[in-house]
């Protein structure tokens, strides 16, 4: 079983049907100690960080998905699950992560400088919403099946900025490169919504349940 974390800011629902749609026994949990006995765990989450990373703490989630990922349990972090693995965000405000992985979670800018390296600035669309591409940067299990330049749906205003580049497994362009997907050993991560992207985001669910 696929423990589906309900940190209570995520359309948990369409994570679930995603993973039944490929085969999947997933289950979505307000209980944390179902955790111990799930083969895999995924971490969603939209909406604003502080109130997430509050939910997951008061809902004694954050002990049992660190021992997980310590003991080697495949994990999927998704969208605002991404963020919560870093050490600190400074979305409305500092606050703490759960520190897996070293580094920040940071808004994008509200300008960029021209791609042809000219002076003027453009002016990004924040949200990032919509389709966009992926640069595979390590051939991660999740990508099996899936090809370099692949779309995939994403909605965020903030990205992640690892200070360890090797944990970076996909990158995307949006007026600056920033971290995609993110993997390190059994712990998975991704900025875009794969229940929300098609044939491609089902494949990415699909090799994420055949490591479980």
């Amino acid at each position: 079983m696929i423990a589906i974390i309900d940190s209570g800011i995520a359309n948990l629902r369409s994570v679930q049907k995603g993973l039944e749609r490929v085969g999947a026994d997933a289950k979505i949990v307000e209980d944390s100690s179902t955790l111990r006995d799930a083969s895999g765990i995924v971490l969603p989450g939209v909406g604003a960080f502080r109130d997430g990373i509050t939910k997951l703490r008061d809902g004694g989630f954050v002990e049992p998905l660190l021992h997980a990922i310590d003991a080697g349990k495949p994990v999927l972090g998704i969208c605002l699950g991404l963020h919560f693995l870093f050490s600190e965000s400074e979305e409305f405000g500092h606050h703490k992560g759960l520190n897996v992985i070293k580094g920040r979670v940071v808004r994008f800018p509200e300008a960029v400088l021209s791609p042809s390296g000219g002076s003027s600035a453009a002016r990004l669309k924040i949200p990032h919403m919509g389709w966009n591409q992926i640069r595979i940067e390590r051939p991660a299990p999740i990508f099996k099946g899936i090809p370099d330049g692949g779309f995939f749906y994403f909605v965020h205003s903030y990205y992640v900025q690892p200070e360890d580049e090797g944990v970076i497994a996909a990158t995307t362009e949006y007026g600056l490169r920033f971290t995609s997907v993110l993997w390190r050993d059994n712990l998975f991560a991704c900025q875009f919504h794969p229940e929300k992207s098609q044939g491609l985001g089902l494949q990415l669910l699909k090799n994420f349940a055949s490591l479980t």
